[in-house]
């Protein structure tokens, strides 16, 4: 079947172009035959027509490329990932041409953070944990893969030395899993320098990246000695609030087996349809993580100085305990801020429900700006002594940073603020 082969379009297109060419033009028209459009259709079907039985034979014997069925493979689904695959693993790739790049593509976040674990863990496994994660992978964790006796222990990654001994500590971990920077308090983990100590110490362990936040354009996980790298889509790649979804691309090729045998067996495959939009997304995604950025950077130093603010969290202040290692690990800083407000709870709510412009809303990297309140939204489901204990007060307010005028967004925070 065309889907249990490896799908590397980063080694066709476009391997020496830059990431802004590679975003538009990487894995356009797969799969379109006999007739190309200019912009990819979507394949909204759930299943394919064979030629005649020997060639449907074939196609179930894995003897011939080609689609069957869309939870096993569909050319709209293909499109994305091989674009991914030229945007998360294109250097990495050039750099180390007898690796094939794979990506996988899943109907949600989780979906690709659930189908690695089951993929790659068995019963009884440990997997390293990185103490600050998603809520609802802390809870896969804790809820569901704890029944299969598969085990977690937790390590604040960004403490190279509690790595190495985490990695001593436990022999038979057979993952280390960890996002960076963090949400919310945007911490910044040293990926080189945690991938060359798991290499020393215990080289069967695979390294998971959680690379959302990031994007392939400010932050190449796999460059940097990871394993696997793994992105939700709902948020920037897409960009446009419209999609839930998930990728994992990884070079080992049992590990893209693995996991696309869960895709297979379970079922978490995208919709056509959303993978389209992502496609559309994707190809301003440099734009648009630009000017997340910059306008982050200038709220960033805004609200570093207003008296009503007691602390702000964003890699990109020269003050920030992460920005330099920020600096030499990604291209820029980001577009997400989360900042602790000096009244507490009360003031979060005040601002949240006064502020204009900004959405209050979860979730992140859309085109507009978000507000939430951590403690009561995101991450209510973890436990308050543990949420306590990572930062996460009852104060703090996130900002996903959007693409609008910045001087629009300052005149709408200081307003806020001016209520709170």
């Amino acid at each position: 079947m065309e889907d249990s082969k490896n799908n590397d379009y980063a080694e066709k297109f476009y391997l020496d172009c830059g990431i802004s060419t590679k975003a538009i033009h990487a894995g356009e028209h797969v799969g379109q035959f006999p007739v190309s459009s200019h912009t990819n259709p979507i394949y909204q079907t759930s299943t394919f027509v064979f030629k005649n039985a020997d060639e449907g034979a074939r196609l179930f014997a894995g003897e011939e490329s080609g689609y069957i069925y869309t939870r096993l493979g569909n050319p709209t689904v293909r499109l994305l990932e091989g674009k991914i695959n030229a945007l998360e693993g294109g250097d990495f790739k050039k750099a180390n041409p007898h690796f094939r790049i794979s990506t996988l593509a899943f109907s949600s976040g989780m979906s690709a953070v659930a189908s690695t674990f089951l993929g790659l863990l068995s019963y009884g496994d440990t997997i390293i944990l990185g103490n600050v994660v998603y809520g609802a992978t802390e809870h896969l964790i804790s809820n569901v893969l704890k029944k299969y006796n598969i085990n977690s222990v937790e390590v604040d990654t960004s403490n190279l030395q509690e790595v190495k001994s985490a990695i001593k500590e436990n022999p038979n971990a057979k993952m280390l899993f960890f996002e960076t920077p963090t949400n919310p308090l945007l911490v910044v983990s040293d990926i080189k320098s945690i991938s060359e100590i798991v290499k020393n110490v215990n080289p069967k362990i695979k390294i998971v990246v959680d690379n959302t936040f990031a994007t392939p354009y400010l932050q190449r996980p796999l460059e940097l000695g990871a394993d696997i790298v793994i992105h939700s889509t709902t948020k920037y790649i897409c960009g446009h609030g419209t999609v839930v979804g998930g990728l994992m691309t990884t070079y080992h090729d049992d590990v893209k087996d693995a996991v696309y045998m869960i895709i297979k067996d379970i079922g978490g495959s995208p919709s056509p349809f959303d993978t389209w939009l992502v496609n559309l997304g994707l190809k301003t995604l440099p734009l648009r993580m630009e000017k997340h950025c910059s306008n982050a950077n200038i709220i960033a130093n805004f609200l570093n100085t207003h008296p009503k603010v007691e602390k702000v969290y964003y890699p990109g202040l020269k003050d920030n305990p992460y920005y330099e290692l920020a600096k030499k690990q990604m291209k820029d800083f980001g577009g997400m801020i989360s900042f602790e407000l000096k009244g507490g709870y009360d003031s979060g709510k005040k601002l949240m429900d006064n502020i204009e412009l900004f959405t209050l809303a979860v979730s992140l990297g859309s085109v507009d700006s978000l507000i939430q309140h951590p403690s009561s939204m995101t991450h209510a489901c973890v436990p308050k002594e543990k949420r306590l204990k990572g930062g996460i007060s009852d104060g703090l307010v996130r900002i996903s940073v959007g693409v609008e005028d910045v001087e629009d967004l300052i005149r709408s925070l200081d307003k806020g603020l001016s209520l709170v």
